[in-house]
């Protein structure tokens, strides 16, 4: 083995005696946890903070991103689903929040275990220098054998912040934290051939590529409680794949499994990585980051971009749209308007105006100065 990282899944283990997991991260849902009608099903959170600790035992670091916070405020507030007003759900989320967090710490302190609360919105991610002081604090906990519990900050997150479901954020926490497994914990025991309520449904075990006629096998949203079903587990599942991350869902109703997973076996659907997979600071730009504008770029840069691997120069661009500023995240798109990369410009939406299809020897005579010859150098480029 060349690496002591090396990313390895349960289905690898055959290859070698030698190859063991070291990081998981393990997202939580709400409809896994909770329900309107009685709050926290402590039982459950019980039994699971139970597998997990066995996991933690065998020497597997664990990461937890569970939902939940909102579900377990609803009984509180006298409601019987989730609310569609933001301050609502913040309420909600404010008063189910301390009930969680303590929920879990009582029930991993039964099996001597410290957990530790970490409270994340889009803002957190997006800013550069936050996002590092996310992944300090985190490996600072996982070194003093802390688990770490995260959610997103619902109690201040607005729509515009908020990053849609637990499922897209637990896929950036394994970026985040590095991950060897994200294991994604359902309702049901994994991807199935067609809806698992009809009889001769088959549950998918292993995934190559997640396709679009993959996709198509997922139904639209959850439960009352949950914003998100299956659709959205496999595009955090596709993303982290492209991290290089494996992914496995399996149930979350059932106890046991997990402490089995660490064990090698084959259980729920597993998803696998690609080979070529993107660094953490290309990954944080691939989905970390909002575009806060476009260009559009000829047929040579989007070659130039796509086939060869070079950066982006203002000769290939034809046209831009929004209003963006130097080290704003941009995304490039061809002339029929399909999306192709992502990056960060060294130059904002006004100089590119002057400079769009010009010589990047031109650059300093248009301007009166020159950041650089690259619009986004490839560095700070994505082929998406």
């Amino acid at each position: 083995m060349k690496s002591k990282r090396s990313r390895i899944t349960p289905y690898d283990f055959h290859h070698s005696k030698t190859l063991t997991m070291k990081r998981l991260v393990i997202k939580i849902g709400s409809n896994i946890l909770a329900s309107a009608e009685q709050g926290l099903n402590i039982r459950r959170l019980h039994a699971i903070t139970h597998d997990i600790s066995e996991v933690v035992d065998k020497g597997i670091e664990v990461v937890i991103v569970s939902s939940g916070a909102i579900a377990a405020g609803l009984k509180k507030l006298g409601l019987k689903e989730k609310p569609k007003d933001i301050r609502l759900k913040q309420a909600a989320a404010a008063i189910g929040q301390s009930s969680l967090m303590w929920a879990y710490e009582h029930s991993f302190a039964g099996f001597k275990k410290k957990v530790a609360q970490v409270l994340l919105t889009r803002d957190d991610i997006t800013n550069r220098q936050r996002y590092i002081n996310a992944k300090n604090t985190l490996f600072t906990l996982i070194n003093y054998r802390v688990i770490p519990l995260i959610n997103e900050n619902d109690p201040i997150a607005v729509d515009e912040i908020k990053f849609g479901d637990n499922d897209m954020l637990a896929s950036l926490v394994a970026g985040l934290v590095e991950a060897d497994m994200l294991v994604i914990l359902s309702d049901v025991e994994g991807l199935y051939t067609k809806d698992p309520k009809i009889k001769d449904a088959q549950i998918i075990d292993s995934v190559d590529e997640i396709t679009p006629d993959i996709e198509k096998l997922a139904g639209g949203k959850g439960s009352a409680l949950s914003t998100g079903g299956m659709y959205s587990k496999l595009l955090a599942a596709k993303q982290a794949n492209n991290y290089g991350i494996p992914v496995v869902i399996l149930s979350g109703k059932k106890s046991g499994l997990l402490p089995r997973l660490a064990n090698t076996e084959k259980i729920g659907t597993y998803f696998k990585p690609k080979e070529q997979k993107l660094s953490s600071k290309k990954g944080w730009i691939a989905y970390g980051l909002k575009s806060k504008g476009m260009v559009f770029l000829d047929k040579g840069a989007v070659k130039a971009l796509t086939s060869l691997g070079k950066s982006l120069l203002p000769s290939g661009i034809i046209k831009i749209e929004g209003n963006f500023n130097i080290g704003d995240c941009i995304s490039c798109m061809n002339k029929e308007g399909k999306k192709i990369a992502k990056g960060l410009t060294n130059y904002a939406s006004k100089d590119l105006e002057q400079i769009k299809g010009k010589k990047t020897s031109e650059i300093e005579k248009m301007l009166g100065y020159k950041y650089s010859d690259e619009v986004i150098h490839r560095d700070n480029l994505v082929i998406v």
